[in-house]
């Protein structure tokens, strides 16, 4: 079996001697993996650098196969993402949150998120949307559509912890302690300030631990808590 495809390298590690395994998200097809047969060679180590868009070419005698991969380099980002600190936590924020996915399942929604985010300066807003994007592609999405008190679609201001449903003001004052706040943006277009920010991602946090991290039994991204405080303060 064999497939050509253009994939994001999210991920890389060694393999024996020589080889590694690369891990990428391949457009129409999702998240694969495969061997690289000299893959630690100085000839293909700057090419093998996760953020860096590349051609695969993907072969096994089976489908349910690791199988190899052969490789061409399409666009270079890795060292641009490692001279900024920044883009490097966000680009590595993004890495993990993607190896969540399932293998061979498409999220070519996803991918073009990702493609923006590292193709631009940092954007707060934009990542908490992408986070917000993750938890919907792996069925545990949130409404944020109307109330889930009143049903009412304007002027939604907290979320349920536990349903992930959106709340009207009106319809959370009694229970404001006990609810996560919403930020106006992620219900509807506009300005994010840097405390909007800091709520957005205390929003997807804690739906990403309760469904993904502590399930899971996994930590959260490293780079994540000093990226959003980067990313709040602007």
């Amino acid at each position: 079996m064999e497939w050509t495809g253009e994939a994001l390298l999210i991920g890389v590690r060694r393999h024996g001697e020589t080889s590694v395994i690369a891990d990428a998200m391949v457009a129409g097809r999702g998240r694969y993996m495969g061997l690289i047969r000299g893959g630690r060679s100085s000839k293909l180590s700057a090419t093998l650098q996760p953020g860096n868009t590349v051609q695969l070419t993907w072969r096994a005698r089976l489908e349910d196969h690791l199988g190899t991969f052969t490789v061409e380099l399409l666009q270079g980002r890795a060292a641009g993402l490692i001279a900024d600190r920044k883009r490097l936590y966000l680009a590595q924020t993004i890495f993990e949150h993607l190896h969540l996915l399932p293998e061979r399942d498409p999220h070519d929604r996803l991918l073009g998120m990702a493609l923006q985010l590292i193709d631009h300066d940092p954007d707060g807003a934009a990542l908490a949307r992408f986070e917000l994007t993750l938890l919907d592609e792996l069925g545990f999405g949130l409404d944020l559509t109307n109330c889930a008190a009143t049903g009412v679609t304007e002027d939604l201001t907290h979320v349920s912890p536990k349903s992930g449903r959106a709340v009207s003001r009106a319809a959370a004052e009694p229970y404001k302690d006990r609810l996560l706040p919403l930020p106006s943006f992620l219900a509807a277009r506009g300005n994010a300030s840097p405390d909007d920010i800091r709520k957005a991602f205390r929003l997807t946090g804690h739906f990403l631990d309760m469904h993904l991290w502590s399930a899971r039994q996994i930590d959260p991204p490293p780079t994540r808590e000093p990226l959003i405080e980067m990313l709040s303060r602007e």
